[in-house]
């Protein structure tokens, strides 16, 4: 069960992490030589040490792809919850880590290919944290983190790349807003900024985010949604119902309260908004974690995968569809429709061979090299998804 949270539980200031190659000899290898003929005794002579092969180091702006760094292919494990409870029997059952495996492909290469994902999302956040200022535009953002994170996880084609675009919604805009070309909007230094980052390897989607304030005006805010989150992770697992998870993160929630301008509000969880499942290629997989207890008893089961969202609000706590889409997807296994605009069925044909069923934004179609394509897309919104 793997586990993502909206607002990162802990600020990652750990230095990089580093693969040592060592002289499989050693640095003090000694050999016996014999000197010429006649000379005497042999001599002992000490062999030159090898200089150490230098420690790759990530750069920043990060750079430096993992498989460099993680010269083995084996990455670093994240946080792991125990089973509670009822369920603590999984952990030593044969029957149960059976049906995992059947579930899913071969869960070491799934564990590393997430691990990967996680591991470039890590590193590509640590350095966004230090980038992202008032003062910066919202492209000047996205492309930041985007170029990090097509450089590390070594972007190729469909195997592995930016999971979707990078959201990067401000203020009462709760989630789905990445800059559209032109964009000429600037983050501000009274500005809440939610920072979005997907990452994917062979369509295992990593999908993880946090939120950074300037000032500390909704510092509260922004502890409540962590605790949510964590205790939405701490919560989740096989046979968890979902409803109930939601009781949990709703009740977390709303035990905080922050001060604005003199008032005290109440932090409540945004209902119509929800974590969601994960599939392969497919970012929303069907099963949703919403945020306020309710009465669905659908459970989790062996080989899903799970965002666990939470967006905390000091409003209504009900979001609207507003402004424009910037967030498409094509959906999965979409009924063929016939297409009378050439530039449709060629747009199409990009799509499918750029992004597969992967989010994309109206920049990613503008750098695979699409132009006057806003007549196109309108032509097959049956075959592409809106995320608004």
């Amino acid at each position: 069960m793997i586990s993502d949270p909206i607002v990162t539980p802990k600020v990652d200031d750990e230095t990089d992490q580093i693969q040592n190659d060592q002289d499989p000899q050693g640095d003090s290898a000694e050999e016996h030589v014999a000197d010429e003929p006649g000379a005497g005794d042999q001599k002992r002579k000490k062999k030159k040490k090898k200089p150490k092969k230098k420690k790759v180091q990530q750069t920043d702006p990060p750079r430096v792809g993992l498989s460099k760094i993680f010269t083995n292919g084996i990455y670093p494990q994240g946080e792991i919850q125990p089973y509670k409870d009822d369920n603590a029997w999984r952990v030593t059952s044969e029957e149960k880590r059976y049906n995992e495996k059947m579930a899913i492909e071969d869960p070491d290469i799934t564990y590393q290919n997430i691990r990967r994902a996680a591991e470039v999302h890590r590193q590509v956040r640590r350095c966004a944290r230090k980038f992202i200022r008032p003062g910066l535009s919202m492209t000047e953002i996205a492309e930041y983190i985007e170029d990090g994170t097509r450089s590390l996880v070594e972007e190729n084609g469909l195997d592995a790349g930016v999971g979707f675009p990078t959201g990067l919604s401000l203020n009462n805009c709760a989630a789905h807003y990445t800059p559209n070309a032109g964009d000429t909007t600037i983050l501000q230094q009274g500005d809440v900024l939610k920072v979005d980052i997907g990452v994917h390897v062979r369509g295992r989607i990593l999908d993880s985010a946090f939120t950074l304030t300037f000032e500390p005006t909704y510092d509260k805010l922004v502890e409540a949604v962590r605790a949510a989150t964590n205790t939405g992770v701490k919560e989740a697992g096989i046979d968890v119902r979902l409803g109930e998870l939601a009781g949990y993160i709703q009740e977390t929630m709303e035990s905080y309260e922050v001060e604005v301008d003199g008032k005290v509000l109440p932090v409540k969880p945004i209902e119509n908004l929800s974590g969601h499942s994960i599939n392969l290629y497919q970012i929303h997989g069907g099963k949703s974690v919403l945020l306020v207890k309710n009465d669905d008893q659908t459970k989790m089961e062996e080989g899903e995968y799970f965002a666990i969202e939470t967006f905390g609000s000091t409003g209504r706590a009900r979001v609207v569809e507003s402004g424009d889409c910037s967030h498409y997807a094509k959906i999965m296994d979409a009924p063929r429709v016939p297409l009378r605009l050439t530039s449709a069925k060629s747009l199409l044909k990009s799509i499918t061979g750029n992004f597969g069923t992967l989010p994309f934004c109206r920049r990613y179609l503008d750098r695979a090299g699409e132009s006057k394509y806003l007549l196109a897309v309108s032509a097959l919104r049956t075959p592409l998804e809106d995320i608004n």
